[in-house]
């Protein structure tokens, strides 16, 4: 029997890692870790430091980097070790990822258990996975020159890229689990596309926020500082004018936090719109989980940012991110055909 259940515990086996890996990468960019090896070897860098001398090696690399002469020029080996485990925790689970997906799938491709689309598709989820590790290095790199900190454009493209992953793995998983779908209502489908886009925006400039450090400024709501709505240093930091909402840390907070209200009315009308619909149970779970994770998403933006973006509140909203944009995606699939 070809895409068989194994196939499907295969793919949400995926889904799974590709959720842990953002979560680690998630603790790697709140701790200021990612900078920490500053190299890239496909192998090796499976293997961390394994005795002092090691250790010290390592740490007379990093400093020769900008974000040891400039910020961390205090650390002390310790410090070091403590960001270094992060980093590479991240990088072993990009290549246990891999090894994951790629020692299966050929189990599966020789034993003859995937039909030809599945082959298809599961070719496309390893160049996204491979995309997604160049990717990474990619960002780190930009860090490695004059600047202590990676470029908030490489990091958003990073993470989006990592999102985009594990929508796509799911979307096969589910193509598995529901082999017969239907478009029950194409308006409606074009709706909850239209949603999704809202979201992809959204993850989009919570990633610039992520890179620039703007959740450190700010940290009041639903007003910004001073009892304002729309604070002046979201004017004035760039030039021309339009760059302050990409680069400006004022700018790209504003964004950040009117488009969490465009999110949070969007899903809503589509809950509503959706339960006016004869729904199977499936979609009723989809639709409902949306509604109830946008409302949590929210609130845990609201306390990251008033709190200051503590570790772990800026991992949940994350985690929270990645929850909203599971419960779209099976939204959008089970009103597809």
């Amino acid at each position: 029997m070809k895409d068989n259940k194994k196939v499907i515990y295969w793919l949400l086996s995926g889904c799974f890692l590709v959720f842990v890996m953002v979560v680690v990468g998630g603790i790697t960019r709140l701790t200021n870790s990612g900078l920490s090896m500053t190299e890239y070897k496909l192998v090796t860098d499976m293997i961390p430091p394994l005795n002092e001398q090691q250790w010290e090696e390592a740490f007379e690399v990093y400093k020769q980097y900008p974000e040891y002469q400039k910020l961390h020029f205090h650390f002390e080996l310790e410090d070091f070790k403590y960001i270094y485990f992060w980093e590479w925790l991240h990088r072993l689970l990009g290549r246990l990822i891999g090894l994951v997906f790629i020692i299966p799938f050929l189990y599966f491709y020789f034993t003859k258990q995937l039909t030809k689309p599945t082959i298809r598709k599961s070719l496309v989820l390893f160049a996204l996975g491979a995309l997604q590790g160049f990717l990474g290095w990619w960002m780190v790199k930009s860090g490695l020159v004059d600047r202590p900190s990676v470029s908030h454009y490489r990091l958003a493209v990073h993470l989006c890229t990592a999102f985009l992953t594990f929508a796509v793995t799911l979307w096969v998983a589910l193509d598995l689990i529901y082999p017969k779908r239907k478009v029950v209502n194409t308006k409606f489908r074009n709706l909850v596309r239209f949603g999704l886009l809202v979201l992809t925006l959204q993850i989009v400039w919570g990633a610039f926020v992520a890179g620039l450090g703007a959740g450190y400024l700010h940290n009041t709501w639903p007003l910004m500082n001073e009892g304002k709505l729309i604070h002046e240093t979201v004017w004035i930091e760039e030039t021309p004018l339009w760059r302050n909402f990409i680069e400006g840390k004022s700018g790209v907070q504003f964004v950040h936090r009117y488009l969490a209200y465009a999110v949070v009315a969007m899903v809503l009308y589509i809950w509503y719109r959706g339960r006016q619909l004869e729904l199977t149970s499936n979609q009723a779970f989809a639709i409902n989980g949306m509604m109830v994770m946008v409302l949590v998403q929210f609130l845990l933006g609201v306390f990251t940012l008033i709190y200051g973006v503590p570790v772990w509140l800026g991992v949940l909203h994350q985690v929270g991110a990645f929850f909203l944009l599971a419960f779209m995606t099976c939204t959008l699939h089970r009103f597809t055909k």
